[in-house]
């Protein structure tokens, strides 16, 4: 359960937030038409706090929840209005909320190895819970189908190569790091799992959680990653 070390979350922060940033318009507006203008907002996978910052900067109360210490330390940095736990998010204590959030795949990761399906359908009913009525939940997933063979990518400081090996179920992303340190560059390398779900299986447990679904393939004008679904699941009125 040890998530992001500090050589690739550093690489991760510099290097490949624009996802977070170009979403959160996006993500945003997915709050307004909810009706959510104010109040608490759980960010799960929180990274390195670029989401929760956004999040702060428009006066919402942000909780931020990572596994990784790495990024939990880049977060507090990042937005020192926000309240963060170093935790897994099948694990974490779900406060009262208006909304919860968990964007980039995090739902997928394995660095807690109970995620499962089952799990993940526990876990939609603590949502559901700390939820108000008609309260949010914003995410996305790897289906079967995401992957990115091989690539690499470099900054002033930094450089990654990165393999991904799919599976029908699983993914593997192999990834190597470079990162320099004084006049040397240091190398790390780390291993992801990620659990594939179908996005009907994930829509299916959500309604049985008692939310209603909506699928996405955007936020707002950034596209999700080939093989990536989206969901806004809102928690039912009591009738």
């Amino acid at each position: 359960m040890r998530g992001y070390q500090p050589d690739l979350a550093y690489i991760h922060d510099v290097g490949f937030g624009d996802f977070s940033r170009k979403a959160g318009p996006g993500l945003l507006a997915i709050l307004r038409r909810a009706g959510i203008h104010r109040g608490r907002i759980v960010d799960l996978g929180c990274g390195s706090g670029i989401w929760a910052a956004e999040l702060t900067r428009w006066g919402y109360d942000v909780v931020g929840v990572d596994i990784s210490r790495a990024m939990i330390r880049l977060a507090r940095k990042r937005a020192p209005a926000a309240k963060f736990v170093n935790a897994s998010f099948l694990r974490a204590q779900l406060p009262r909320c208006d909304a919860v959030t968990a964007i980039g795949e995090c739902l997928n990761y394995t660095f807690d190895g109970r995620n499962s399906r089952r799990e993940l359908a526990r876990f939609f009913r603590r949502v559901s819970e700390a939820l108000r009525p008609g309260g949010v939940f914003i995410f996305d997933i790897a289906e079967p189908g995401r992957a990115l063979r091989r690539a690499h990518a470099q900054g002033k400081d930094w450089a990654i190569l990165f393999e991904a090996v799919p599976g029908r179920d699983l993914l593997i992303r192999r990834m190597t790091t470079f990162r320099k340190v004084g006049k040397l560059y240091r190398r790390s390398q780390e291993i992801h799992r990620l659990r594939l779900y179908r996005g009907s299986d994930v829509a299916g447990e959500l309604r049985a959680a008692g939310f209603t679904v909506r699928v996405l393939h955007a936020y707002g004008h950034m596209p999700l990653p080939p093989g990536c679904t989206a969901f806004v699941a809102t928690k039912r009125r009591a009738t």
